[in-house]
This record gives structure tokens, C-alpha cells and sequence, in this order.
């Protein structure tokens, strides 16, 4: 993933020209902006907790439980658009020079995803890339799958498929593929004898 460096900056960029009327609903269930908003710096900060791990070799988990994870994303919604919006910019810097100062060597370090699923810290990057990118189109302001880089979407339909055992063959775009094993609404996936491909269970 020679390019993730790349997709952070546009997905974060996206992102950040997305937040906007953070009071209108996101396409998230029972999300406004305001959630994703809180959402994106959170990760951005349990990314840092990672990169803290891999730096120091103290163990840091992204979030103390998923119970906490959730009401801080609820309490950070209640913060005044402007300081939303701050948060969001600064949270990201600060993962971004985090990153940046990581060695070869602690780069390989062992560290944990927010599942408990264990990674060398390589895949921090890869992780806010898609939150990023992701995210930018569960704002709702008009960006859509089609409108994120194709070796971004090729990436994530590889990573889903590897990560999950019950991806059907499809055919159709490739953005709507991605939308479809993302958990997000789409159109025209279908499977190999040409029949409506039935939606994913939830996954993560």
C-alpha cells in the first residue's frame, strides 16, 4: 500500500470539508455529522494509542471498552460545532507526526486492533485510511464510492475479503463492490449467474 499516506491526506481533507451543518443527519443510523465528527478524532486519537505502543512498547489499547468507545462518541457530539471541528484537525496532526516519527523498527512492533485482532503497527496507516475515506462518504454531503481512488477501493474489497469468510463472488463497479462489502448502500452488485447479491451480515 505504497499510496496510504496519500489516501490519509485525501480522505482527511474530504473529511474536513465535509463537516459542515454538523447538526444534519449523516448516512449512518441514528448518526448526524456531529457523531462522525467525534468519531474521526477518537480514532484518530486510539490510532495515537497504538503508535504510543509501538514507540514505547507499553501496551495502549485504542479504547478501554467498546461501552466507553460509545459514550464518548455520544458526549464528543455535544461539542460546539467550531470545537468539532478544531478537535478534528488537531487529533489528525497528531496521529500524522506520530506516524512520522515511528522507525523502521517500531513499525514492525506488535500492537492490537480495537477487535483484539493482533497487527504489527504497519497497519495503523491502513486503519485511518479507511476511516477516513470511508467516513467522507457516510457524511452525506454528496461524496460517493465512485468518487474515492480505485486502488483505494480495490484495497479495501481485498482487505474485507481477507478479513471476513463469507464474501460471496460478485460482479459490478468497483465502487459499488466496495460499498456492498463496506455495509453500505449500493446498486448493481451482483453474483456470477447474474442475481442481486444479498446483503452482508453485520460484520465488526
Amino acid at each position: 500500500m505504497a499510496r496510504v499516506d496519500e489516501w490519509i491526506d485525501e480522505g482527511t481533507a474530504r473529511c474536513r470539508a465535509a463537516l459542515v451543518d454538523l447538526d444534519a443527519p449523516s448516512a449512518l443510523p441514528g448518526w448526524t455529522r456531529r457523531h462522525v465528527a467525534a468519531h474521526l478524532s477518537l480514532n484518530a486519537e486510539a490510532l495515537g494509542n497504538l503508535v504510543h505502543w509501538a514507540r514505547t512498547g507499553e501496551e495502549r489499547p485504542m479504547y478501554p471498552s467498546p461501552e466507553a468507545r460509545n459514550a464518548d462518541i455520544q458526549s464528543g457530539a455535544l461539542r460546539p460545532e467550531d470545537e468539532l471541528r478544531t478537535w478534528f484537525d488537531s487529533s489528525a496532526a497528531t496521529l500524522t507526526a506520530a506516524m512520522a516519527a515511528l522507525t523502521d523498527a517500531q513499525w514492525q512492533s506488535p500492537v492490537r486492533t480495537a477487535q483484539g485482532a493482533p497487527v504489527p503497527a504497519t497497519r495503523i496507516p491502513w486503519m485511518r485510511s479507511r476511516e477516513v475515506l470511508i467516513h467522507a462518504v457516510d457524511l452525506a454531503t454528496g461524496i460517493t464510492f465512485a468518487d474515492l481512488p480505485p486502488d483505494f477501493l480495490e484495497a479495501l474489497c481485498e482487505d474485507i475479503r481477507t478479513l471476513r469468510a463469507d464474501v460471496p463472488p460478485l460482479r459490478g463497479p468497483l465502487p459499488e463492490q466496495a460499498a456492498y462489502l463496506a455495509g453500505r448502500p449500493y446498486s448493481n452488485v451482483l453474483t456470477p449467474d447474474g442475481h442481486p447479491a444479498e446483503p452482508l451480515p453485520p460484520w465488526l
